[in-house]
């Protein structure tokens, strides 16, 4: 259709959202209805530089908005999705993964290393996302990781992406957010997005400090948390941002000169700044913070950080000391510096040093971590002579985050996951890691969903609802320390026996404990003696099933995360798990006879879903055929559903 005739339609035809005489009279704009075809057509003009911009403007209403795109935002959106609600995903970046992106490239670290030199790794939707790159990504690029991370997000159909889109204001009712206005950059175009709830996963918590919900910032004394690793007195200190590089080897000499604005590497007085041996994966503590408002500092501190990196650099390669950096050029340099640390939202409950080393249990745990008490250096590379972190602590065991901690205090229709819940500095330390940030998000994600199923706000899914947010995110192979899953729903655990064709560790019947992976010295697991490997439920009445999950094992106690320096060793896997399922198939026993209702050929993920048409059975067994690489088969949980 031709511009022109678009709009002799007059206002019948005027239905594109930011062209419709509603929305332009709503916003101030001049209405459309009843000018002349001359009239409209100056109007479509107006972006031609001659009376200035059309005015794009859209509405749209949603179950729940999430903000931001890193790990926790991600994950937030898609346990939502996955559940059912319709869901705004806003991201103001042009990829989505946050740190982890190409645009900044920190390692998605988690529960890396215990005191025991194992992980304890995250699993849900965090474990697919990584295995899902281990696929589609065996070259370790980040600017691929970005796409797989879009293609995760996009094949919800639950969810409508935003890029470049940035939430900049409220509209309340009452106290609680009614609407989000934003600005999307690449469109110039207004959005006003409504939703029953919203999860700020943006990190610095705009749209939450927006809405007025309480926040800190800074470091609290050692008194008002009885923290030993907080300063005597609370102060203004915030952890910095990074910038990173990598440098790639030329086979010949390259000579490198600094730039004008370069700031130059006082190595004589840089504590523990002074050995360079990974070019390749970035150098972590180029990194600058705040003793005030670190969010306000950013261009200036973004300015200071290229220019301290590329002092580094220059004493790297023109200072004679590293002879093994001649071949070296900088192949990549960070522009965005990855944050840390800024707002931190007051919940129901604040998080503290010791419920971490504590290991506090919390009837509302929702979430695990584990990364040692990481406090960096507050002012980076401008307080050099101080040591760039310290590791105040490392654990034996993961500790709990309460869902208590990731709801607003003052905003009944507010959640958070990510480095700004409701946490003490020393705290955030620890759990700012983004594969617990990402645990965080797939919580409030499912708390959003039950919140908007059950038409409660989140204190009542904890005052209420907890039991079932919890039982959901197991379900969902989110793994809660300390608590085994209960779901009266499974049908697994009223099975009168479970068979297994052959056995070299663990015990079939461990299968339905309500463990998913072995932990604190405790065996949760069956595993086959070689494939192909059967294992059988009977019960005693027929039920009617439609659906049934297992869980396998990836082994959670090596990391999967990319590195740069594509680490492949006993704590780190650069390939797809061989201990995964490849192969398997399900039958159920019907009027006596076995019948086939399901089969996989190149499962991807941990936790494996079987649905089908209902049947009634009296027996189901599972099929094991074929790993990534492992002669033998691990099982972790089995359950089933009608």
């Amino acid at each position: 259709m031709k511009r022109r005739q678009f709009f002799k339609l007059g206002t019948a035809g005027l239905v594109t959202a930011g062209f419709s005489p509603t929305a332009l009279s709503a916003n101030n704009c001049q209405s459309t209805t009843g000018l002349g075809e001359r009239e409209l057509d100056d109007w479509y003009h107006l972006g031609t530089g001659k009376k200035g911009v059309p005015k794009r403007y859209e509405e749209h209403e949603y179950d729940l908005v999430v903000l931001g795109g890193g790990a926790a935002g991600i994950c937030a959106a898609v346990s939502a999705a996955r559940l059912g609600s319709k869901v705004a995903l806003v991201q103001d970046r042009p990829v989505l993964g946050g740190n982890a992106s190409s645009e900044m490239r920190v390692h998605l670290n988690g529960v890396n290393r215990l005191k025991t030199g194992l992980a304890e790794r995250e699993t849900g939707i965090i474990e697919e996302m990584l295995l899902h790159n281990r696929f589609e990504n065996p070259q370790e690029s980040f600017p691929v990781w970005d796409h797989v991370l879009y293609d995760f997000v996009m094949r919800e159909p639950n969810i409508e992406l935003m890029l470049n889109t940035q939430g900049i204001d409220v509209q309340m009712r009452g106290d609680q957010i009614a609407s989000v206005k934003c600005w999307q950059l690449t469109t110039e175009k207004e959005l006003v997005l409504k939703a029953k709830l919203f999860i700020d996963c943006s990190g610095d918590g705009l749209v939450a400090a927006k809405a007025g919900a309480e926040y800190r910032t800074g470091r609290e004394g050692k008194s008002e948390f009885n923290e030993t690793f907080a300063p005597d007195q609370p102060d203004g200190w915030q952890m910095g941002a990074s910038l990173l590089m990598s440098a790639k080897d030329m086979g010949k000499p390259i000579p490198y000169t600094a730039p004008s604005w370069a700031i130059k590497f006082d190595a004589e007085n840089a504590h523990k700044r002074r050995k360079f041996n990974a070019y390749h994966e970035g150098i972590w503590w180029i990194e600058v913070g705040s003793d005030d408002d670190i969010i306000a500092d950013q261009e200036i501190n973004r300015h200071k950080l290229m220019g301290y990196l590329h002092g580094v650099w220059d004493y790297i390669k023109n200072s004679g000391k590293f002879p093994e950096s001649a071949n070296l050029a900088l192949d990549w340099v960070g522009s965005l510096p990855s944050r840390r640390e800024s707002r931190r939202f007051i919940g129901d409950y604040i998080h503290s040093e010791k419920d971490l080393t504590g290991l506090k249990h919390f009837a509302d745990a929702v979430a695990f971590g584990g990364w040692g008490i990481d406090e960096h250096n507050p002012g980076g590379m401008e307080n050099i002579h101080l040591a760039p972190t310290i590791f105040h602590a490392h654990f034996d065991e993961v500790y709990q985050v309460p869902f208590r901690s990731l709801y607003s205090k003052n905003i009944p229709n507010l959640l958070f996951a990510g480095r700004n819940v409701s946490q003490t500095h020393i705290a955030l330390a620890s759990s700012r890691i983004m594969a617990t940030c990402a645990l965080m998000g797939q919580a409030v994600g499912t708390a959003g969903h039950l919140c908007v199923q059950k038409n409660v706000l989140p204190r009542k899914i904890y005052q209420s609802h907890i039991n079932e947010l919890q039982e959901q995110l197991m379900r969902d192979d989110v793994f809660i320390p300390k608590r085994a899953a209960k779901d009266p729903a499974d049908l697994a655990k009223k099975a009168a026996a479970l068979v297994a064709s052959s056995t070299q560790s663990g015990d079939v019947n461990l299968l339905t404990n309500g463990w998913s992976r072995d932990i604190d010295g405790k065996v949760h697991h069956w595993q086959s003696k070689g494939l192909p490997a059967d294992v059988q439920l009977e019960w005693l009445e027929p039920v009617s099933l439609s659906q049934l999950e297992i869980k396998c094992d990836t082994n959670v106690k090596r990391n999967i995360m990319m590195r740069k320096d594509s680490k492949d060793d006993e704590h780190y896997a650069n390939s797809v798990p061989a201990e995964m399922l490849k192969s398997l198939s399900l039958e159920a026993r019907i009027n006596g006879r076995w019948v086939k209702v399901g089969q996989i050929t190149d499962n991807r993920t941990r936790l494996i879903k079987f649905k089908f048409a209902s049947v009634t059975t009296s027996a189901i067994k599972i099929k094991v055929v074929e790993t990534y690489g492992k002669p033998t088969a691990k099982l972790f949980e089995i359950r089933a559903y009608a």
